[in-house]
């Protein structure tokens, strides 16, 4: 099992748990605004380590934004594996023609 697929299922059985005994629990109870803002506080703070900052720091920080996108992703019911699925439709593509491709919304 990938690490990814292990940090799924801990955040699946975490969520379940008492937010005053878990962060993901408590992440779960201020709802989906709040862990979308987490996603966003990490993705800045991943950009200003890769702009200024040292290996380590966005090492950590790009931790820091896989999990809290796990997160978020686990509360609006999107397995792991439809976004891999998703990574492997695009495999081969042109990030031009893949970006083309798509409906305008």
């Amino acid at each position: 099992m990938s690490t990814l697929s292990r940090l799924e299922k801990t955040i699946a059985a975490r969520s379940k748990a008492s937010p005053d005994s878990s962060y993901v629990a408590s992440l779960n109870a201020k709802g989906t605004g709040k862990m979308a803002q987490k996603v966003g506080e990490e993705a800045t703070e991943a950009v200003i380590a890769a702009v200024s900052g040292s290996n380590d720091e966005l090492i950590s920080e790009s931790a820091d934004l896989i999990f809290h996108l796990m997160v978020l992703l686990q509360a609006k019911g999107v397995a792991l594996d439809e976004v891999l699925a998703e990574l492997d439709r695009r495999e081969g593509l042109s990030g031009l023609d893949e970006k083309a491709s798509r409906k305008d919304t």
